[in-house]
């Protein structure tokens, strides 16, 4: 974005500049709440360990990339290319991720918690491999490019960024209201009771791996989903962007700070993380050439700061969940 002006060393942010910043860091901040409340679902209510969220992140994004884009050109080499509207590409992200969070819940929701965690991280770096030693699958390293934006050939020029600011929040407030309408229902009080003490759920005579499995499952394709919107809004990805660091840790950050197993929290805490991942390259441009590169470090330093502090002082977040009292479950 074209909004910081240097000029004697110092840098001055134009009001139009902030403006740009700002509606991108809502857009980004929508798609990553998006991903919060998915993860809450899995862990927050659930008690799942998925270390591999990053993973449904990627498979929504390129099946949502592949069902839209256009065939692959000379110097390109990817399956698929069929030009369908965007929301087909949507709504194939998260059967395809849930179809994948199936595929991989069969063997490992019978796992132990800390197992689970080491199946789900090893998932996630078998797809990006995949993704990067296939060759005629996803365009390996070289990534997938012009993919179509939402709406791209109805708005363009400056206006689009306000088209794609309302799709992604409109988006977000859908998601919000489903999920805080499933986690209120009996259903969301029985994966609390496995969360709680899962051998008391099953001495009631509920089938605890079947509504993990439910769970991991409804989370996965809302992960989808918030990845065919990144794919849409970069309009280009490659497997590299799709790290643990990014794709799963911070969206960890995300629930633990904002309050595991309280929605509002999972949306105030992908706010709170955002402003500090994607603050910080903004806090670089706008002071003098002190600290070079080693503000990115200091980035994810922050956020293992954030984190400890939150466990130390507040562990249940900035929104703590709030006591459900059923006499049913």
């Amino acid at each position: 974005m074209d909004f910081l002006i240097i000029e004697n060393s110092y840098l001055l942010l134009t009001a139009t500049g902030v403006m740009n910043w700002f509606v991108g860091f809502l857009t980004t901040f929508a798609i990553f709440a998006i991903m919060a409340l998915a993860l809450n679902i899995q862990w927050g209510f659930t008690g799942i360990f998925n270390f591999g969220v990053v993973s449904f992140f990627m498979v929504g994004a390129y099946t949502s990339a592949l069902f839209t884009i256009g065939p692959p050109g000379e110097y390109e080499n990817y399956i698929m290319g069929f030009e369908l509207p965007i929301l087909f590409g949507w709504f194939a992200a998260m059967i395809t991720s849930g179809i994948v969070a199936l595929l991989i819940g069969l063997p490992t929701l019978r796992l132990q918690r800390d197992f689970l965690a080491i199946a789900t991280i090893g998932i996630a770096a078998i797809l990006r491999a995949v993704a990067l030693s296939t060759e005629g699958f996803v365009n390996r390293a070289r990534g997938m490019n012009g993919i179509p934006r939402i709406l791209g050939d109805v708005v363009s020029g400056p206006d689009y960024k306000w088209v794609l600011l309302a799709i992604t929040l409109t988006t977000l407030v859908i998601v919000y209201l489903l999920v805080e309408k499933i986690t209120a229902s009996p259903w969301g009080r029985v994966l609390r009771s496995i969360r709680e003490n899962e051998e008391t759920t099953k001495s009631v005579g509920k089938d605890t791996v079947n509504y993990r499995m439910q769970a991991f499952v409804l989370g996965a394709m809302i992960m989808g989903l918030g990845g065919a919107i990144w794919a849409h809004r970069m309009t280009s990805i490659d497997p590299e962007a799709f790290n643990d660091l990014f794709g799963t840790f911070l969206i960890w950050t995300m629930v633990m700070v904002g309050g595991n197993g309280s929605n509002k929290g999972a949306v105030m805490g992908a706010f709170l993380c955002c402003t500090f991942w994607f603050g910080f390259p903004l806090i670089q441009e706008s002071l003098p050439d002190i600290l070079g590169n080693k503000v990115f470090q200091l980035r994810e330093i922050s956020i293992g700061v954030l984190i400890i502090l939150f466990l130390l002082y507040k562990p249940n977040g900035v929104i703590p969940e709030k006591p459900k009292i059923s006499r049913h479950l």
